[in-house]
């Protein structure tokens, strides 16, 4: 448990300065079209079971270039643990997203992530720490603020990624 708050103290501080400092540029550029363009957002799981914890936070800014396409970063942090074993992976996404209508968002973003693991009961102990890579492409049904639908990572690699299959469903959330 103490690596999770390691992690998360430092993801907690780093999102902050992110925020503190584009506070400080919008409070300099209130008038600027710029800041009326950009959206915030991201989404937040939550698992928990018999000797299982698992969070994930994954916040986000896009900047709305036009009403059919906007192109962003977000942060990603994901923790697990299953009795002993703890899971860690962090990293960043570059967000893209096209609507060729407006109930309908194509999607793709790429997900570089640090993975750590640590599975003390295994022999021998399994400490892993490795770089991966995510390229997903979706499509999703789109309201202004939300999106909902499905992805699929084209560079999946079963024993490398951090998700079980290359199909996975979102929810996505931008104000």
């Amino acid at each position: 448990m103490a690596s999770f708050q390691k992690y998360l103290k430092k993801l907690l501080v780093f999102t902050g300065l992110i925020l503190c400092c584009m506070s400080f540029g919008y409070a300099q550029q209130q008038r600027s079209d710029f800041w009326q363009n950009v959206r915030f957002g991201g989404g937040i799981g939550l698992g928990f079971g018999n000797e299982y914890f698992s969070i994930a936070l994954s916040p986000g800014a896009v900047y709305q270039v036009s009403n059919k396409f906007a192109t962003g970063l977000g942060l990603n942090f994901n923790y697990s643990k299953i009795d002993q074993s703890e899971f860690t992976a962090y990293g960043f996404s570059w967000l893209n997203f096209f609507n060729p209508i407006p109930p309908i968002q194509l999607s793709a973003e790429l997900q570089p992530l640090r993975v750590s693991t640590n599975y003390p009961n295994s022999f021998p102990d399994l400490d892993e720490n490795y770089w991966t890579t995510a390229l997903f492409i979706g499509i999703g049904y789109s309201t202004p603020n939300v999106t909902f639908g499905v992805q699929y990572d084209v560079l999946y690699d079963s024993t490398r990624s951090i998700y079980s299959n290359p199909w996975i469903p979102f929810v996505r959330v931008f104000f």
